[in-house]
């Protein structure tokens, strides 16, 4: 306390009243300062004890943070390591893509060549289609001429199997005549040897039908048939229904008309054959053109197909 602030005291009594109060005034003080001072250490000796808890704590975390730290140290590392093969193989992966890239691109190109000869191989078989369809529709016409000629050709050659028959049976009574011809000419002989002056009648008579054989002209089938018949008749009236001799003029006729229709039947068998040659060569030309028609149908649809692939 200083002494200015020390007031001047009239009497003892008034001075010692104040310094009693004064003193009582510092001892309540000190005594409140003592309690605060306990309060004091006590609130520290707390503080301190958590405090050196916390620390404790935080040593502990900071031991645990420098593990972390070393662990994520060597995890960069290890991460750095593999950032640096990612980024050589992702670097070889990019020039591998790039001449990829190159090769596809060449392909590409290739493509485009090979649709644009697709095109145009498609614009050829198409002309091709076209001209085979006409080719078609000329051999079915062709063939539909074929099929009406061999319908002709069979009902001939039905009619060539009646011939056939007619033949035959004209064949068997040429056959008889041939016989009777041998016959009636060893009765002549022996009449000639008896009779030396009939030899030369029957000659001449003989010339004068061979003659006149000779000059009859070559009949049609139907005709040779129905003279055929007509002379069978005549020579059955004439030879076996009567006992009357057949004369030579007409064994000769006879001969001529067989002779004649086997002429015909010949021919129409060599006809024949070559009309079956014709619808056989004219049944392969047609399998033939299917097969090429096919083919070019199938080679067509399968361009388009790739085309259409490769386009897409």
């Amino acid at each position: 306390m200083e002494m200015d602030m020390i007031p001047k005291f009239s009497s003892k009594d008034e001075e010692i009243d104040f310094w009693k109060a004064l003193s009582f005034k510092y001892k309540k003080s000190c005594e409140e300062a003592q309690e605060e001072l306990l309060e004091f250490q006590e609130g520290s000796r707390e503080l301190e004890a958590e405090l050196e808890a916390q620390l404790g704590q935080a040593e502990h975390r900071m031991k645990d943070l420098q593990s972390e730290n070393n662990r994520l140290k060597n995890e960069v590392e290890t991460l750095k390591e593999k950032l640096e093969q990612q980024y050589s193989q992702s670097y070889k992966q990019i020039s591998m893509l790039e001449d990829d890239l190159g090769q596809t691109r060449s392909i590409k190109e290739q493509l485009h060549k090979y649709v644009r000869e697709l095109e145009q191989s498609n614009d050829d078989l198409e002309r091709a289609k076209r001209a085979t369809i006409v080719s078609l529709e000329n051999f079915e016409q062709r063939l539909n001429q074929a099929i009406e000629r061999n319908a002709f050709l069979e009902s001939e050659l039905d009619e060539k199997e009646s011939l056939l028959v007619s033949v035959q049976r004209l064949k068997d009574e040429a056959r008889d005549l041939r016989q009777e011809l041998a016959v009636r000419e060893r009765q002549a002989d022996v009449t000639r040897m008896s009779a030396p002056s009939s030899p030369t009648q029957d000659n001449v008579k003989m010339d004068t039908a061979v003659q006149a054989s000779l000059s009859l002209p070559a009949t049609p089938l139907s005709k040779g048939l129905d003279n055929a018949f007509a002379n069978q008749t005549g020579m059955l009236s004439n030879g076996y229904g009567s006992n009357s001799p057949l004369t030579p003029s007409a064994r000769i006729s006879a001969l001529n008309i067989v002779s004649d229709l086997l002429r015909k039947v010949g021919a129409l068998e060599s006809k024949l054959a070559a009309c079956r040659n014709f619808a056989k060569d004219q049944k392969a030309r047609k399998a033939f053109a299917l097969d090429n028609s096919n083919a070019l149908n199938a080679n067509y649809s399968q361009a388009l197909h790739t085309s259409y692939f490769d386009k897409a």
